[in-house]
């Protein structure tokens, strides 16, 4: 059995053994994650266990049939149980040791943002893979036309949108603890801009923010209704952390590396 847990641990569970893990980059999986891609393991719907925090968990209906479960306190991304079908879907980002598993395919590789490739030597499929082709469409609504010198983002819902003018000052690809287990995923792409670059178009009043306890500055800043993280402003430093996984524009930066890659 596998341990997991949301950033601020109310919500805690177990699960495993696992049979399967994929690395999924449809643009819903992003934006909900605020990551470049997903990274679930499947299981047994039987063998998995909620051990705290289940009335903590808030279910975004994203699709007549896509469930996005995400933590009320924090956002972060949560287990879907889906005892109908017999299977629970883990977000490997949120578990606490190794799974015992190895990622086997992209899916949904060519809705991945063009401006962060795939770059590994993986199968990849243009939808789900085998046995999971009755699963939630991933069709995107149109956007508008971009406007010149502006980067867009937005959650999942759409009730929070904001601009950034410009280009940020760095986009960085993080692996520490924290990163992963708060976006979910096996890490976070963050881009750095300063405050006065950013506009909330709208829903600034529907962000829901979480201070990690302990940490200097850390933190989440998520839509209350679908658990999207989006951007948070860090008033300490002038900067905003904009999860890049929420962006509708490529940042005009590409990721200048790897940090935490330690842990």
């Amino acid at each position: 059995m596998n341990r997991g847990s949301c950033l601020c641990g109310a919500v805690q569970f177990e699960a495993g053994p696992f049979d399967s893990m994929v690395h999924c980059h449809c643009s819903i999986c992003r934006r909900h994650h605020g990551a470049m891609f997903a990274t679930f393991l499947t299981g047994a719907a039987d063998s998995f266990r909620w051990l705290a925090g289940q009335d903590a968990v808030v279910v975004h209906r994203s699709s007549a049939k896509g469930l996005r479960p995400f933590c009320r306190t924090c956002g972060s991304v949560v287990p879907t149980v889906l005892p109908e079908i017999g299977i629970a879907f883990i977000p490997a980002g949120n578990l606490e040791g190794d799974p015992g598993l190895r990622p086997s395919r992209h899916m949904f590789a060519s809705s991945g943002a063009a401006w962060f490739p795939i770059t590994d030597g993986l199968p990849q499929s243009e939808k789900f893979p085998p046995g999971f082709e009755d699963g939630e469409s991933v069709d995107s609504p149109a956007l508008p036309p971009p406007k010149s010198g502006t980067v867009r983002g937005r959650c999942l819902c759409g009730d929070v949108a904001f601009e950034l003018a410009g280009q940020p000052e760095v986009v960085q690809n993080c692996h520490c603890s924290r990163c992963r287990r708060a976006r979910s995923a096996a890490h976070a792409t963050n881009a750095f801009f300063r405050r006065d670059q950013l506009t909330w178009v709208r829903g600034e009043e529907h962000v829901a923010s979480f201070a990690l306890p302990g940490a200097k500055r850390f933190g989440q800043d998520f839509c209350r209704r679908c658990g999207s993280p989006v951007a948070r402003a860090i008033a300490s430093t002038g900067f905003v952390v904009v999860p890049c996984g929420s962006l509708d524009d490529p940042p005009g930066r590409f990721p200048r590396g790897h940090i935490f890659t330690g842990s």
